[in-house]
């Protein structure tokens, strides 16, 4: 049987026997690969892990060095789910090996419809539940950011373009956090040294009245944001006490800049705007586990 997620995802082969849908937790351990740092800052991997915590699934993490990622990926026969704008291949993670189906998925959005699909009933339930979600940003990106998955016309389009706008806006404030993350060696530094195509790792830093402005371009475009998870003050979600996908979404990006930015300015970022991004951070502590 073969069961296809999305145009960047591998096409899962699955045993004749095995059922494409289960409402069962699966009974064998997953494997998920994230990039090797000194503590998990990666924002698609945060997304990822947020979801199968979510969905209640027994995984591990493996990690792996940035200059390993491509070669990780085709050992395993996963694509690169992106490309940069000179068509060259953009490798990155998370991956997602579940041994109970036969499956590798490469994208976290589309690991996320994986498991909701394979496992609907696992954990807290549904990660796509209906809603409209009103928020767009269309601001340039700094031109060492990396390249955005594109949206799709499915039944999960509305998280996908949201997923879409959400990476836009906090991608045109990562110049915050670049020179922050904590690598674990001086190879995958100069790693994204060579993908950003600047000249040293001091070019990710940006200090003094330019930082000034960009944490307030920050703060606005929080903003903008907070209006979404204003409109239900039951809990800290954009539904109230129920979270979804798009809380993950967002909460990739807050466990980010938790992890990267100075905690001054962290405790900033959860004090904004009434503390509403501190309250969502502090939501989604019951799925952060790292495995």
């Amino acid at each position: 049987m073969i069961f296809k997620l999305g145009e960047n995802v591998v096409v899962v082969p699955l045993s004749s026997s095995s059922p494409a849908m289960t409402s069962l937790k699966p009974s064998e351990v997953m494997d998920f690969y994230d990039i090797a740092m000194r503590r998990p800052a990666s924002v698609n991997p945060w997304k990822a892990r947020l979801a199968l915590n979510f969905k209640g699934i027994a995984h591990k993490t493996i990690w792996v060095p940035l200059p390993d990622i491509g070669k990780v990926r085709q050992g395993l026969g996963v694509p690169a789910c992106r490309t940069l704008p000179d068509g060259s291949d953009y490798y990155t993670l998370p991956i997602l090996v579940d041994p109970n189906t036969g499956s590798k998925i490469g994208d976290s959005f589309d690991i996320s419809v994986y498991l909701q699909k394979t496992y609907p009933e696992s954990g807290d339930g549904d990660l796509f539940p209906a809603q409209v979600l009103d928020y767009t940003f269309d601001q340039d990106l700094p031109p060492w950011a990396p390249p955005l998955s594109k949206p799709r016309e499915d039944e999960y389009a509305e998280y996908a373009k949201f997923n879409m706008h959400i990476d836009r806006a906090f991608s045109a404030h990562v110049s915050l956090m670049g020179f922050y993350i904590p690598f674990d060696s001086q190879e995958s530094k100069d790693e994204l040294i060579r993908r950003a195509g600047v000249k040293s790792w001091d070019d990710f830093e940006i200090k003094g009245e330019a930082r000034e402005k960009m944490i307030e371009s920050f703060r606005l475009m929080l903003g903008d944001l907070a209006k979404l998870f204003s409109k239900d003050t039951s809990g800290p979600f954009i539904l109230g006490k129920q979270a979804s996908y798009a809380d993950l979404i967002v909460g990739g990006w807050l466990y980010m800049s938790h992890a990267t930015l100075p905690d001054n300015e962290w405790q900033e970022v959860r004090s904004w705007h009434g503390g509403i991004f501190g309250r969502l951070f502090d939501g989604l502590q019951r799925y952060a586990e790292v495995k």
